[in-house]
């Protein structure tokens, strides 16, 4: 269902709940002037740096609270861009392949560690090593494979791409580049492959599949595998880059054929927000959330770092970590086409930016959209509010010990902190106590470790005096 309020568009998925009446988050003080900075800066950049068109959308839970369009998706007709423009999504289309392969292991119909030879017997690329395990479809996904980063033709540079048929034909010619796990290799191919196997398990055309399976779900009516859309004019124009003389070629359509699973996806700002909404989603697969919460965290997880441990991929997402949190999406480059979505989980925010313009950037835009609206948007979304301190939690501050070690109870600005005395760096080993009503409190801190998550109590003797202080299960006396 789709509600306009106020300009602000709102996507509200089958199973998802109706926002409460009142105020549109977009109004709210702090996110209409992000609102307001964000569409100021983007001016300047479609201006002073002649961009054609950009269209950005900002998520939140399951509410597309923001839209809108800059520039143009045909700059020769001056067509606007709007929130419902199609944009070519290209490497987007990884997610939406891995999604099919997460629905067909969730329905016992295939394994994540079955080798991709299961399903594609003809599957006989020549091994980095002669001792290589198999590669599995868990490989394919994560970009761990060691494949080749294409399928044997130079499709990108005569956008003349490869059918299913040639890439079959041609795979016993290619030798992978290292030995599965070795190393993360991104790799177009391995994310084909992916398709060929969704094809294969449900006997389905994949693009197919994805409509029926995963957009016609969703309520993606917008979006399509390598299919032209109907108006055409519907379709964002892609420009290559700015050349010096400010001049742009005007990119042709490109039919990514056998290269489909991992680049043939069109779609819009709004049907992506749907897709968006969906990662937000917990409990049980059904009608529109086709996969349970426990599969979708799982294809968030990172299964596979790159070499520097900055980044990575989970199961058909990307994976990273910037400004102390961590982000899940993809990007996507297709002559004329570069897009971008950027999903902060913790929060329940997402931005999404598409563009018709080989140099746009989007990964810039949306890191400053994420900064500016998705930051603010999930403090409106979820006020802080702060456990009211009691001053009587003052008397747990001490020294507590037990066999293994002594640990300090710090009363902090109104708060208490739980440091080890012995570290080198007692700041470095801080966490904090989460009041959680009844004199308990909460252990929270930036690591795993220790009993995180778990429940702190403090037990008084006779004379009313703190005691013991017990951490999960585990007892220290305190010494002052």
């Amino acid at each position: 269902m789709r509600t306009t309020l106020a300009g602000v568009v709102f996507l509200i998925a089958a199973n998802a709940p109706v926002p409460a009446a009142g105020q549109p988050l977009s109004e709210k003080p702090e996110v209409s002037a992000g609102i307001r900075v964000f569409e100021a800066w983007m001016n300047e950049q479609m201006a002073y740096r002649g961009l054609p068109g950009v269209a950005v959308g900002v998520v939140h839970d399951q509410q597309l609270v923001w839209a809108r369009g800059f520039g143009y998706a045909d700059v020769d007709r001056k067509t606007p861009v709007k929130p419902d423009t199609i944009f070519r999504m290209a490497s987007h289309t990884k997610m939406f392949t891995a999604t099919a392969i997460l629905q067909l292991r969730d329905a016992g119909k295939l394994r994540l560690d079955d080798p991709v030879s299961k399903y594609l017997p003809w599957f006989k690329v020549k091994p980095a090593s002669d001792d290589d395990p198999p590669i599995t479809i868990e490989n394919l996904l994560t970009h761990g494979s060691g494949l080749p980063r294409e399928a044997a033709s130079p499709y990108w540079d005569t956008f003349d791409f490869p059918t299913k048929e040639y890439v079959q034909k041609t795979i016993g010619t290619q030798t992978a580049a290292y030995s599965p796990e070795v190393r993360f290799k991104y790799s177009n191919l391995a994310l084909s492959l992916a398709g060929y196997i969704v094809e294969e398990v449900s006997g389905e055309k994949y693009s197919d599949y994805i409509e029926r399976h995963v957009l016609k779900p969703l309520g993606m009516v917008s979006s399509s595998i390598d299919k032209q859309p109907d108006p055409p004019d519907r379709l964002a124009t892609g420009y290559g880059r700015r050349m010096p003389d400010g001049s742009r070629k005007r990119m042709p359509w490109t039919d990514c054929k056998g290269i489909g699973p991992a680049a043939g996806l069109s779609s819009t700002v709004e049907d992506m927000a749907r897709f968006v909404s969906l990662q937000f989603r917990t409990g049980p697969a059904g009608d529109a959330q086709f996969l349970k919460g426990a599969t979708l965290r799982e294809m968030h997880r990172i299964r596979f770092l790159e070499n520097n441990w900055t980044r990575g991929n989970g199961l058909g997402f990307a994976v990273w970590r910037a400004d102390g949190k961590v982000y899940v999406g993809h990007g996507g480059s297709l002559g004329g086409y570069k897009t971008q979505t950027t999903i902060q989980l913790d929060s329940q925010v997402g931005v999404i930016v598409l563009t018709n313009g080989d140099d746009a950037g989007p990964q810039r835009i949306a890191d400053r959209a994420m900064q500016l609206i998705g930051q603010p948007l999930a403090g409106a979304a979820s006020p802080a509010s702060p456990p009211q301190w009691d001053p009587s939690w003052r008397r747990f501050a001490g020294l507590y010990r037990s066999m293994w070690g002594d640990e300090q109870v710090v009363d902090l600005k109104d708060s208490l902190v739980l440091i080890n005395p012995e570290a080198d760096d007692p700041q470095a080993s801080m966490m904090k106590l989460i009041p959680v009503g009844g004199g308990a409190f909460k252990l929270d801190g930036p690591t795993g470790g220790a009993a995180i998550g778990e429940l702190v109590k403090f037990t008084a003797g006779p004379d009313g005096r703190v005691r013991v202080m017990t951490v999960g299960l585990s007892p220290s006396e305190r010494v002052n």
